[in-house]
């Protein structure tokens, strides 16, 4: 029911589709059924948070869940990239066909409907915000356990349109061992609580490189601190995530799901763990 329900006369007597002020669903909205809707997200780039969007994904995905990738960074995507779909959007009566991975997973960016991947997207705000609504209520995502948000850096104008117009279920903070990136996802964290969908957890990346001779964790950017700025901010820590030049390669090469990782499947199933515990508090 709509809030303005509570007021109305007919209140009780009517549903969703004879209701004048319940929200109309578009064709595609009708055809789709997206169980929860993950935003991923960063106060500052540079993290690696495309990486573990699409690295959460392809684990989800592993463990037997339908899985899709809206990508609203508009003007910076790359999940396209990473994941090698080179096929572009379609379209039907119904709505915006998103391209699907070799493993099965749904992706919708806007570097699928333009005609050459590395063409700029020259966009003020107020377009960017309308093409993101569109690739959540004119794309034909069909049955999904789980949409996972590339959000843009940052707490502008996407981020706001996202979390005032789109059911987002949760949200996973990324950062990086950098004192910096950890100011920022503190920003980013007070933006979200605003809005009150639950944190589900923070992940640390890039909090090491692995020796490949002797195995020693090298701390290329200081020492980690995700776990203790979990702790800070009253969250749950996901975990840690070494810098890997094998996940750059494969991403280069648009292979990410080749990658394999115990490290990503245990966060993915602490995700998991984390979003059964937030329903099951919000049923209790």
């Amino acid at each position: 029911m709509s809030e303005s329900c509570n007021s109305c006369a007919a209140a009780g007597s009517c549903n969703t589709e004879t209701c004048s002020s319940a929200p109309q669903l578009t064709k595609a909205q009708k055809a789709s059924n997206v169980k929860k809707v993950i935003a991923v997200m960063s106060g500052k780039g540079g993290v690696g948070k495309s990486s573990v969007t699409s690295m959460l994904a392809v684990s989800l995905m592993r463990q037997g869940f339908k899985v899709g990738i809206l990508d609203s960074d508009i003007t910076g995507p790359s999940i396209p990239k990473i994941f090698g779909i080179k096929e572009r959007a379609g379209a039907s009566q119904g709505g915006i066909i998103a391209p699907t991975s070799r493993g099965g997973i749904k992706v919708m960016s806007l570097n699928l409907m333009i005609e050459n991947e590395d063409d700029p997207v020259i966009l003020r705000g107020p377009l960017i915000t309308q093409v993101v609504n569109q690739f959540w209520k004119d794309v034909i995502w069909g049955e999904l356990d789980y949409l996972l948000i590339d959000m843009p850096p940052g707490t502008g104008d996407v981020a706001i349109t996202l979390f005032q117009s789109l059911p987002i279920n949760g949200v996973v903070m990324v950062t990086s061992p950098q004192a910096l990136a950890n100011m920022v996802v503190r920003k980013a964290i007070k933006m979200v609580r605003n809005y009150e969908p639950p944190i589900y957890g923070l992940v640390e990346n890039m909090a090491y490189v692995q020796c490949p001779d002797c195995s020693k964790k090298i701390e290329v950017f200081g020492k980690p601190q995700g776990e203790e700025e979990a702790k800070r901010t009253a969250i749950p820590f996901l975990g840690s995530l070494p810098l890997d030049p094998a996940l750059a390669t494969l991403s280069d090469d648009g292979k990410i799901e080749d990658y394999q990782s115990a490290d990503f499947d245990q966060i993915a199933r602490s995700l998991a763990e984390q979003i059964k515990l937030s329903s099951d508090k919000n049923l209790a």
